[in-house]
């Protein structure tokens, strides 16, 4: 059976699924810290979206925000994207190996 509880690595793949929110997170890469109206401008979605998108990316742990009077400002939170490194270089690794594999067996069969 498989486990239904979201896991970290579940949580970061579900907040970078949805292309806006990952331009949305591309642009607060990009910046050193952005407003959520500097993200609003220009995007082409309304401000109450990209502030629902923050969120999820906040709750993924890839986002961090500061308060500063009215405003809130953020910035990315690279940490948040360790749990899908790991999960890259476990699978990066399986096929490294594999790719060996099948590089050893075809100089057997064609050396």
């Amino acid at each position: 059976m498989i486990d239904a509880a979201p896991n970290p690595i579940t949580t970061v793949m579900r907040a970078l699924a949805d292309p806006t929110r990952r331009a949305v997170f591309e642009r607060v890469f990009e910046s050193k810290e952005i407003s959520v109206a500097e993200l609003t401008r220009g995007s082409g979605v309304t401000q109450g979206a990209i502030s629902q998108h923050l969120k999820s990316l906040k709750q993924a742990g890839l986002v961090a925000e500061r308060a500063e009077g009215r405003n809130v400002y953020y910035r990315a939170a690279p940490q948040g994207l360790e749990p899908l490194v790991t999960w890259m270089d476990h699978y990066g690794m399986f096929w490294r190996e594999r790719f060996q594999n099948l590089r050893d067996l075809l100089k057997e069969i064609d050396p």
